[in-house]
């Protein structure tokens, strides 16, 4: 089973930035991710999603690859490329894995202009050592399917920049 989770950066930048620390993670598998997407919300309101696997646009090229071998056989490359494009095109948009475009959309609507949200599908972790490099990191926990000791393990893994920093002027 996996965990849904939706954190929330004042940037783009800082999204990517924690996106890209949890990819490395997984080369380390501390975390197996099912999907990684940072959303940005921009001035006129409109969601762009940074996907990092493009299901339409693999599944053209490897229609258009098949496509065109097939053509070959009946002598007519271009024509077979075009089908197998089309085809393709039209299986990756069908078999879209990972989580849901239009709830990321929907979801996203409640950023303010210029934050990003990091949409994470997380099959399995080792919440500690993520929990450890994740303090500090900033952001806020907008949606989660963990337990409870968990996301408030998680709520304060984020805010530790901010304890940390409230400490030093006290």
């Amino acid at each position: 089973m996996s965990d849904l989770l939706v954190i929330e950066f004042p940037s783009e930048a800082k999204a990517e930035g924690v996106r890209e620390m949890l990819l490395a993670m997984q080369k380390e598998y501390l975390i197996e991710l099912g999907d990684a997407v940072v959303a940005v919300k921009d001035d006129r309101g409109r969601v762009k999603l940074n996907q990092l696997f493009q299901p339409v646009a693999q599944g053209a090229v490897s229609g258009m690859l098949w496509g065109s071998l097939i053509g070959l056989l009946f002598m007519m490359p271009l024509a077979g490329a075009a089908v197998g494009a089309a085809s393709g095109a039209l299986r990756g948009r069908l078999a879209d894995l990972g989580i849901n475009d239009a709830f990321m959309r929907q979801a996203s609507r409640t950023l303010q202009s210029g934050n990003a949200a990091l949409f994470l599908l997380i099959r399995k972790m080792t919440t500690d050592k993520v929990l450890a490099a994740l303090h500090g990191a900033g952001g806020a926990v907008m949606r989660s399917s963990f337990d409870e000791t968990k996301e408030e393990a998680l709520r304060a893994a984020l805010a530790g920049v901010r304890a940390a920093s409230g400490e030093a002027r006290s």
